[in-house]
């Protein structure tokens, strides 16, 4: 550690392959280059794009092409020179850089996620704002630079995420309203989309889609079934008079689903041939709330992983009580355990030194919602 050129403070060294040469530095005035140091920063080239009070992580596409850039960069640079990236003290611009580059070193330099962290707070280094919900009012859920990394490990493990295959074009293509607003969680298996329309057409600007503008997407990349969480806004047998199963799912918006309803959900997942395509009105709280509870249950998710995981994919996802809910009920530790033996009487919630109330009566729920779904 220590300092360099224009009384930077380096925070973020060690890269075995690049000993030495990259840094992460957060700085109150912008630094220039020198013969010895190259500096940049993505503050203004990467933008989360909010919906109230939220303010990241930055979506996949943006860490795709990040780590792009860096690669770029570490490859041209004469070797000895040594490569900064900056940030400013806004923040939230400081938390979304701590995710880019602590995930490169995730996917890219091998680094456990609870080692990236260590660099990124070591030294007198501050820590950084925690990420929240795209709701109104107070935060009820608080989302790590270190919850991020753990989400962004847990799928490269399990290949959802592949920048060898990643398309950052298709992916900024398909997210778009005006193409669909669709974003793959589960590569092949679960994608979320927002809610078909009677009829395609644009109303006060914002443009809606007919369940046949899908068809050809769908066939494409072998979706089977479609869920809808949401009120009635279109007849599902249009979907099914064009082969895809539909079902109906509906709870409240903004709410937490029943033990039924995710019993439901993880059976249409677990016995659908292709993939499962999953909507509600915007396709973000409830929707991403249900496949939260899959990734729990089937690939080991805790909570806090799979809500960074499924926000990098699609931001703005799981709201307000939906976070709790999943961290109360669907933790890595009941899920576990479901697939082969009964619970036992209660269940402690991760990270918590004795169990509360609303833990030791949804740990009777869930073994209700989950044993026998596979």
């Amino acid at each position: 550690m220590g300092r360099y050129s224009h009384h930077i403070k380096l925070d973020f060294i060690f890269i075995s392959s690049y000993k030495n040469r990259l840094y992460f530095a957060t700085v109150r005035v912008k630094p220039k280059n020198s013969a010895s140091t190259h500096y940049f920063s993505t503050d203004e080239e990467f933008i989360y794009e909010s919906f109230y009070a939220d303010f990241g992580p930055l979506n996949l596409a943006m860490l795709y092409r990040y780590c792009c850039k860096l690669n770029k960069k570490l490859k041209s640079m004469i070797s000895r020179k040594k490569l900064v990236h900056y940030t400013s003290y806004d923040q939230k611009k400081r938390a979304n850089a701590a995710v880019l580059i602590g995930a490169y070193a995730v996917i890219y330099l091998k680094r456990s996620p609870e080692e990236a962290y260590r660099t990124l707070i070591s030294g007198n280094n501050a820590g950084y704002m925690p990420f929240r919900d795209a709701a109104v009012g107070e935060c009820s859920f608080n989302l790590t630079v270190l919850d991020c990394l753990q989400g962004i490990r847990k799928a490269l493990q399990h290949g959802f995420l592949d920048f060898e295959s990643f398309s950052a074009e298709d992916y900024e293509h398909y997210e778009r309203v005006e193409n669909g607003d669709m974003n793959w969680i589960i590569p092949g298996k679960i994608l979320a989309f927002s809610s078909p329309h009677p009829r395609s057409k644009v109303e006060n600007g914002y443009p809606l889609h007919a369940p046949e503008a899908y068809f050809a997407y769908f066939r494409q990349n072998e979706v089977r079934a479609v869920v809808r969480l949401n009120r009635k806004l279109y007849e599902g047998r249009r979907f099914e008079d064009a082969g895809f199963d539909h079902h109906d799912l509906f709870f409240q918006d903004g709410t937490t689903p029943s033990d039924l309803i995710v019993r439901r959900f993880l059976h249409v997942c677990e016995s659908s041939e292709g993939a499962v395509a999953v909507h509600c009105k915007a396709g973000l709280g409830r929707t991403g709330t249900l496949i939260g509870c899959y990734l729990m249950k089937h690939f080991r998710f805790t909570a806090a992983e799979a809500i960074a995981w499924i926000r990098i994919c699609r931001p703005g996802s799981i709201i307000g009580p939906q976070q709790n809910f999943l961290e109360d009920c669907c933790c890595l530790y009941k899920l576990l355990l479901v697939s082969t033996k009964a619970l036992p009487k209660f269940t402690y919630m991760v990270n918590s030194p004795r169990p509360h109330s609303s833990v030791l009566q949804r740990s009777i729920t869930v073994q209700k919602v989950f044993k026998g779904t596979d």
